[in-house]
C-alpha cells in the first residue's frame, strides 16, 4: 500500500483516496505499461491452474489434503451453486465457467490481505466490468440458444401469465432490468466492495502509522493504537467479505443462466 505523497511530521494526517489505486507501471513492454494489478491478474491464472492441476493429478480413491481441498471447492461450486440454481438437467455444461469465475474472483480478492502484495485486483473497475460482460454474454448466449433470439427476448421481457395494456409498462422495465442493467450491477457490487474495503484498510493502517510515529499530539498514542486495532478488525472482516463477494458474483451468474434457459420467466 502506498500514498501519493511521502508522510512527514509536518504533512498532517494521511488522507488516502482513489489516487492511491492508480499504481505506477512496474515495467514496459514496448508502449504497453505493465502495472501491479495486471501482474497479479496474470499470476492468479497461473496459480489457479497450477494448484488444481496438482490437486487433480493423484486422482486417488482416498484423497490427500490438496486433492481433498480441490474436490471440496469444486463440489461447492458444482453442487451448491451450479446445480441448485441452474437445475440438475442443464447445470453440468456451465460448471467450468462458474468454477473459473469463483476461483478467479476469490484469488484476486484475497490479494488484498497478503503482506507485500496487499492489493485486491477487483478494486480496479475494469476487471469486474470484464467479468460482468463475459457473464452477460454467457447467459444471454445460453438463452438465445435455448429459445431462439426472438423467443429469448419474449422470455426475458414478458412475465408469464401477463397480458393486456400492463405489458406496455412491464416490457421496457423487464428489458432494462434483465438485459441492460445486470452487467452494471454485477460490476458495481464487486468493485465497490473491494474498493471500499481496501480504502478502509489504507485509512486505518496509515492513520496508525502517522499517529504512532509522526504525530506530537499527546493523544496520538491511544488514538494510534485504536486505529491499529480497527485495522486488524477490518482485516478479519475482509476475510469474510472477500469470500462472500466471490460467492455472490458466481451465485448471481448461475441464477441468470438458470433463468435464461428456463422454460418460463
Amino acid at each position: 500500500m502506498s500514498l501519493a505523497s511521502t508522510l512527514s511530521a509536518a504533512s498532517g494526517p494521511p488522507s488516502p483516496g482513489p489516487a492511491d489505486f492508480n499504481l505506477p507501471a512496474i515495467f514496459e513492454v514496448g508502449s504497453l505499461e505493465i502495472t501491479k494489478p495486471m501482474v497479479l491478474l496474470t499470476f492468479s491464472v497461473v496459480l489457479i491452474v497450477a494448484l488444481f492441476a496438482a490437486a487433480a493429478r493423484p486422482a486417488a480413491v482416498v484423497p490427500g489434503r490438496l486433492q481433498f481441498a480441490g474436490e471440496m471447492v469444486y463440489g461447492f461450486v458444482r453442487n451448491g451453486i451450479g446445480r441448485d440454481n441452474i437445475g440438475s438437467h442443464d447445470f453440468q455444461r456451465f460448471v467450468p465457467f462458474l468454477f473459473a469465475i469463483f476461483t478467479f474472483v476469490f484469488v484476486n480478492n484475497y490479494y488484498g490481505l497478503i503482506p507485500v502484495v496487499q492489493f485486491p485486483s477487483m478494486s480496479h473497475i475494469g476487471f469486474p466490468a470484464a467479468l460482468a460482460i463475459i457473464t452477460w454474454l454467457v447467459y444471454n448466449g445460453a438463452g438465445i440458444k435455448q429459445h431462439g433470439f426472438l423467443g429469448y427476448l419474449k422470455h426475458e421481457t414478458v412475465p408469464a401469465g401477463m397480458k393486456g395494456p400492463i405489458l406496455l409498462l412491464l416490457v421496457p422495465l423487464e428489458f432494462l432490468s434483465n438485459i441492460l442493467l445486470r452487467p452494471l450491477t454485477l460490476t458495481l457490487r464487486l468493485f465497490a466492495t473491494m474498493f471500499a474495503g481496501h480504502l478502509l484498510l489504507l485509512l486505518f493502517s496509515l492513520g496508525a502509522e502517522y499517529l504512532l510515529l509522526h504525530s506530537e499530539n499527546t493523544l496520538a498514542i491511544p488514538a494510534g493504537i485504536a486505529s491499529a486495532l480497527l485495522f486488524v478488525g477490518i482485516s478479519f472482516l475482509e476475510l469474510l467479505v472477500m469470500f462472500l463477494q466471490a460467492y455472490v458474483f458466481t451465485l448471481l451468474a448461475s441464477m441468470y443462466i438458470g433463468e435464461a434457459i428456463a422454460d418460463e420467466h
